[in-house]
């Protein structure tokens, strides 16, 4: 039994293989004819039929020959298989050297464009619009578009091409006449003035407000602030010399806190004034108590308001004194009737080089520049305080 299972396994094999051999016979035939070569590389399928000649997309001077067909041609194992449906091209295609030309392939007229018509125009010379060239230097000439020769029939009003000619004593009277009638009207356009418009100048932002003779509110809280200081004063006219010198809301100065006199009153503005009220209350008032034992009765200013130039030399900047924005003091007279002459004091006067060297000093935390005796020759006899502003910040004390 053994014997004969071992017989049927190849039997049943082949009665296999048969049909599958019957069917697959056709499948494998060549569809075309095989060269005779003993190894076939690939079977290119014939393609379909084309025509021998096709008809190009534009108009050419040659005719662009296609192939037909394709060969079966025998390859090696390595040769790579070519596309399917390659196509060999016989001839090419020539394009005219000044392009395709699609407006006469269609049968329509050419389309010119504003910017071609002008440089056509330019270019003939024919242009009325003026060309120049030297834009920007400083020989400019004219290129194109020359004045055209105004008509006969412009040049002349009267002229009528339908008419015969006049004869000359007409044309001179007719002439005469015209010159009589166009003058009145020439001198009159001549005697008319020219009229500009101008736009009115806008003021700089940064600049000193205009006086409208309505005191501004920072004008008003200093004169509060005065009140609080025990300040006595009242309110006089605006003081105006010229662009250089006068101050808008001046005030005259006439008393101090603690009962200290200034005389004679000087005009000042509000900031130099409320300044020097504090430097008065909290330096030179107790200065003067521990100094003397007795506080300060009198001040007496040599100058306020001046409308001078610095230390009145002419070709020097305006003063501050030109603004009512400093005060000078030559003395000071106590409660107890001493008087302090700010001059230099000698050797032994301890006590006045004491207080006038705190004069110095302290007044420097109120002031922008101090000046006395000893700066310069101008201040020998007086001291000098002003709210000079600087850009850099800078405190003069001398």
């Amino acid at each position: 039994m053994a014997y004969v299972s071992l017989l049927h396994r190849p039997l049943a094999a082949l009665l296999l293989s048969i049909p599958l051999v019957a069917c697959t016979t056709d499948v494998l035939a060549p569809p075309a004819r095989i060269d005779g070569s003993s190894r076939v590389g690939a079977i290119r399928p014939a393609p379909a039929a084309m025509p021998e000649q096709e008809v190009a997309a534009y108009p050419s001077s040659e005719p662009v020959a296609m192939a037909s067909q394709t060969s079966v041609a025998p390859v090696s194992d390595n040769a790579a298989v070519a596309p399917q449906g390659q196509v060999a091209a016989a001839g090419s295609m020539t394009v005219p050297p000044e392009g395709v030309n699609m407006d006469a392939m269609l049968g329509v007229e050419p389309v010119v464009g504003l910017a071609q018509e002008q440089a056509g125009e330019i270019a003939e010379g024919n242009t009325t619009q003026p060309v120049v060239a030297g834009i920007g230097d400083s020989d400019v000439r004219q290129l194109a578009g020359a004045p055209q020769p105004v008509p006969v029939a412009e040049a002349n009003p009267g002229y009528d091409p339908d008419l015969p000619p006049l004869a000359p004593a007409q044309s001179a009277a007719e002439e005469a006449n015209r010159t009589h009638v166009l003058q009145p009207q020439r001198a009159t356009r001549t005697e008319q003035p020219q009229q500009v418009a101008f736009i009115p100048r806008a003021r700089s932002p940064v600049s000193t407000p205009e006086y409208t003779g309505e005191m501004p509110g920072s004008e008003v809280a200093c004169r509060q602030r005065l009140k609080k200081l025990g300040v006595v004063f009242r309110d006089v006219p605006r003081v105006h010399n010229g662009p250089s010198c006068g101050i808008d809301y001046p005030i005259e100065l006439s008393g101090l806190s603690g009962n200290i006199g200034v005389k004679p009153a000087v005009k000042l503005n509000c900031q130099v004034t409320e300044a020097f009220a504090k430097w008065v209350k909290y330096e030179l008032a107790p200065s003067s108590r521990y100094r003397y034992w007795s506080g300060v009765k009198t001040i007496k200013p040599l100058g306020g308001y001046s409308c001078r130039t610095m230390n009145s030399r002419r070709g020097n900047p305006m003063s501050e004194h030109a603004r009512g924005n400093a005060i000078d003091v030559g003395k000071f007279v106590l409660k107890n009737g001493k008087e302090i002459d700010v001059r230099r004091k000698g050797l032994f006067a301890f006590r006045e080089r004491g207080l006038l060297k705190a004069v110095r000093t302290d007044s420097c935390k109120y002031f922008n520049t101090v000046l006395g005796p000893g700066s310069d020759p101008f201040h020998k006899d007086h001291f000098h305080f002003d709210l000079r502003t600087r850009k850099s910040g800078y405190r003069h004390c001398d």
